[in-house]
């Protein structure tokens, strides 16, 4: 397994989905809240196929197993794939693009740096807890109730914490860092627009780093879509380096059921 190979493994164990099938080493995954007669996924990462490694299987093959999977999860049918890789020709060869209308774009870069860089914050207002507030869920979904999706894809794994920036108004920044091996995964650093620029975001870095290092891990990785420039120019000041990046993609024609 290669780097960029190992990193994406690690990564979709800190973003563990509701549903998850192996197929080889690529892993199908569903995390979608059903809202009436329709399912609503929680993000792109929880609901895609990483199609990282050997699948087991011809790849044509494996992309129909993809589909049916997301047909039974009943959500579209979509694999993650590091940019560059073999796979992207087999399918292009497919019929399959870019996801290129996703919400946020088809395209991620993946930025590693060291953790404990700069110690811990300094201001007493920014902490790591154990279990997640309301404020922290309004921050981070938006609403202080997280659906079963949301609650399940950002409170599992083996160890995770839930930073927070408070203030006399209450919760004003918070982030997620979860622990994989020698790895701190970070995601959902949401500051209130209000207090933007104030440098809140950094210190919230320096925490969750600081805290990734009392729990071994040497190494932090971010997953951030290409378009995010005023993200990507925060980690980059923070001395994050893009290692690789991946894209989504997606049947060209909508898929249809295999006649049994």
């Amino acid at each position: 397994m290669n780097g960029a190979e190992h990193i994406e493994h690690a990564c979709a164990d800190a973003w563990q989905a509701l549903i998850e099938r192996r197929l080889g080493e690529w892993r199908l995954r569903a995390a979608a809240d059903r809202v009436g007669t329709e399912r609503v996924p929680f993000t792109a990462r929880a609901n895609s196929a990483l199609a990282v490694g050997d699948p087991g299987i011809a790849i044509t093959s494996a992309l129909d197993e993809v589909c049916e999977f997301a047909h039974e999860q009943r959500i579209e049918p979509v694999v993650q794939v590091v940019h560059g890789d073999p796979v992207e020709s087999e399918l292009l060869r497919s019929g399959w693009r870019p996801y290129h209308e996703h919400a946020v774009g088809c395209e991620v870069s993946v930025l590693v740096g060291p953790t404990g860089q700069g110690g811990e914050a300094g201001d007493e207002r920014i902490r790591m807890l154990d279990a997640p507030t309301a404020g922290w869920w309004e921050l981070t979904v938006d609403s202080p109730l997280p659906t079963t999706a949301q609650r399940h894809v950002l409170t599992s794994g083996d160890r995770v914490g839930f930073g927070v920036a408070e203030h006399q108004a209450g919760t004003v920044a918070a982030v997620r860092g979860a622990v994989v091996g020698d790895l701190l995964h970070v995601a959902r650093l949401a500051v209130r627009q209000r207090l933007r620029r104030r440098g809140i975001a950094g210190g919230l870095m320096r925490r969750v780093s600081a805290w990734g290092s009392e729990h071994g891990t040497t190494r932090c990785v971010l997953q951030v879509a290409v378009g995010n420039n005023g993200a990507l120019a925060l980690y980059q000041r923070l001395g994050f380096r893009e290692h690789h990046r991946y894209r989504y993609w997606v049947p060209g024609t909508p898929w249809q059921d295999r006649a049994p």
